[in-house]
C-alpha cells in the first residue's frame, strides 16, 4: 500500500489531481487520501460518480486504484474516466497489484471445474471477499474460511471437486492445512491451476541499481 502512497505523491508533485478508484471506508482508501492535502484527490466508486465529476479539458488528471481491486473490478470506471477525460494519466504498470489480479484470474479458470470453492482469508480482507464473489458469479458455491478447522464435513455432501485459493496475505501453510483436513474425510488428488506466474520484472530503485 505504501507504493500507492508514493505514486500519489509523485502525481501530485507533477501538478495532477488524482481520481482514486476505490471503496469509501476501506482502510487503504482512508490511509491514501489521508496522506494528501484536501482537494488533491477525489474518490470515485462507480461509473455514476464519473458523470458527476466537474473537471475541464485542460486540467491535469491522473487515476489510481485501490490495490485489492482487480482489473475486472475497475475496468468500467477506468473506461468511463478515459472517455470523459481523454487527458487523464494512467498509473505505471508496476503499481498494479499483480497478486490480486492473478488470483482472480486463477479462480475464473478453476471455478467452472469445481463443485465448491474454499477461499482462505480474513473476513475483513477485500481481496479474499472478491475471490468468493468471482467464484459465485460463475455459479459455484464458495465459502470464506480462516483456518482448516472451520471446514465442516457436511459441506462435502454431493461434492466431487473442491477448489482452494487464498487471499494475497494468506501463508501457504494454511492451504496445506486445508488439503490435509479434506484428506481426513476423502481421498484427495491434487491438481494445480496456473494462469499467470507472479515473477513480474520491475525496475530497481536507482540506489539499488547503482550497486550492480
Amino acid at each position: 500500500v505504501s507504493k500507492v502512497h508514493r505514486q500519489a505523491e509523485r502525481q501530485i508533485e507533477k501538478g495532477q489531481h488524482i481520481l482514486f478508484i476505490g471503496h469509501a471506508g476501506h482502510p487503504e482508501v482512508i490511509g491514501t487520501m489521508g496522506q494528501v492535502d484536501e482537494g488533491q484527490m477525489t474518490l470515485v466508486e462507480t461509473v455514476a460518480d464519473v458523470a458527476g465529476l466537474d473537471f475541464g479539458p485542460d486540467e491535469q488528471l491522473s487515476y489510481l486504484t485501490q490495490t485489492t481491486l482487480s482489473v475486472d473490478d475497475t475496468a468500467e470506471v477506468i473506461a468511463a474516466l478515459m472517455a470523459r477525460f481523454p487527458q487523464i494519466q494512467a498509473p505505471k504498470a508496476e503499481d498494479i497489484c499483480y497478486a490480486t489480479s492473478n488470483r482472480q484470474e486463477a479462480v475464473k479458470a478453476m471455478a467452472p471445474q469445481c463443485d465448491l470453492v474454499l477461499v482462505i482469508g480474513a473476513p475483513n480482507s477485500s481481496n479474499s471477499l472478491r475471490l468468493v464473489e468471482v467464484a459465485e458469479r460463475i455459479g459455484v458455491t464458495s465459502r470464506l474460511i480462516q483456518r482448516a478447522s472451520e471446514i465442516e464435513e457436511s459441506w462435502l455432501d454431493g461434492i466431487g471437486t473442491v477448489g482452494i485459493t487464498a487471499g494475497a496475505s494468506a501463508p501457504e501453510i494454511l492451504v496445506r492445512e486445508v488439503v490435509a483436513r479434506l484428506g481426513e474425510w476423502r481421498t484427495v488428488e491434487e491438481a494445480k491451476v496456473r494462469t499467470a506466474e507472479e515473477n513480474m520484472v520491475f525496475k530497481l530503485p536507482r540506489q539499488l541499481a547503482d550497486l550492480d
